[in-house]
């Protein structure tokens, strides 16, 4: 008999995981539904289709620490579901989207937690954490965010600008030159590469080094670099428009631009990684995150 019930152990796993997959589905399908639409129309956050295909490689690259870690349900994962339902129908009756798309993580921390218990929850933090980059956030908070930094790359593109000695009037986020005005809009604040860099900071640090800290170090290094990079791109712009003609600042160059800036900020991260590898060189050659480390683990009885 007990074999037997062994032998149907996977099988009700796969039935229960499907059921919760279902109800999870169920209770945010207008969440999803939304979500998929702001990653089609919202240029800002079109990574956002490649997260959770990321976010489940995590998980697969953490399946044998999963498979012998110890099984604790805890009941204090149900009371954070609960929670994260709660913050759910709030978000809904507030009409406030960030709230609800927030609250899947806490329904899926807190399945796991209720499930499994914490040593698997530990294990998943980070895959689970990873999800918020795929959310946009709110308009208030974006809106804060994105005025400062068309301040800071107008600034930074009239300083290059004037060491160019290119005669330049900056009056807020409109650049005057003397054949054409610039203006450094929402869209050319420099938010959109900030997001996709912070992604791909995380990213990359993931699979090319295996220390907590560089990995740290590489993802806020993101920051600078995505601004520091708009930041030429708006003086590239000008100086272009300013020697070449008015109209490269418009269509297809200016388009271009926004690619070339992204491939610049990813470029100043490489520098980094390979500066912090030659001033720090790890003690393992780089392999894969699931090969070449031997994982001790520890099951309490």
């Amino acid at each position: 008999m007990d074999n037997l019930l062994k032998a149907h152990m996977p099988t009700k796993q796969l039935v229960l995981y499907g059921a919760l997959l279902a109800c999870f589905a169920i209770l945010y399908r207008n969440v999803i539904v939304k979500l998929i639409h702001d990653w089609s129309v919202d240029e800002n956050y079109s990574h956002g289709y490649l997260v959770i295909p990321v976010a489940l490689y995590f998980v697969w690259d953490r399946r044998e620490r999963l498979r012998n870690s110890s099984w604790r349900p805890s009941w204090l994962g149900l009371l954070v579901v609960l929670g994260s339902i709660a913050l759910l129908l709030g978000g809904v009756l507030g009409a406030e989207v960030f709230t609800t798309e927030i609250s899947m993580l806490g329904v899926i921390g807190g399945t796991v937690l209720f499930l499994c218990g914490w040593n698997h929850l530990k294990l998943l933090l980070f895959p689970i954490a990873f999800l918020i980059t795929m959310i946009p956030l709110p308009t208030m908070f974006f809106n804060q965010i994105t005025f400062p930094l068309q301040i800071l790359a107008s600034k930074f593109g009239e300083s290059l600008l004037v060491a160019s000695q290119i005669p330049v009037l900056r009056e807020g986020n409109l650049i005057y030159l003397a054949n054409t005005t610039l203006e450094v809009t929402e869209a050319c604040s420099g938010i959109r590469s900030l997001i996709t860099m912070l992604s791909l900071g995380v990213v990359y640090g993931y699979f090319m080094d295996q220390r907590n800290w560089v990995r740290t170090v590489l993802a806020l290094a993101t920051f600078p670099f995505a601004i520091l990079a708009n930041g030429l791109r708006v003086a590239g712009t000008g100086a272009a428009a300013y020697w070449y003609d008015p109209s490269v600042a418009h269509g297809f160059l200016h388009t271009f631009s926004g690619w070339l800036l992204f491939v610049t900020a990813f470029i100043m991260l490489l520098i980094t990684h390979k500066a912090m590898v030659w001033i720090s060189p790890s003690r393992n050659a780089p392999v894969a995150p699931s090969q070449g480390r031997k994982v001790v683990y520890s099951i309490e009885p």
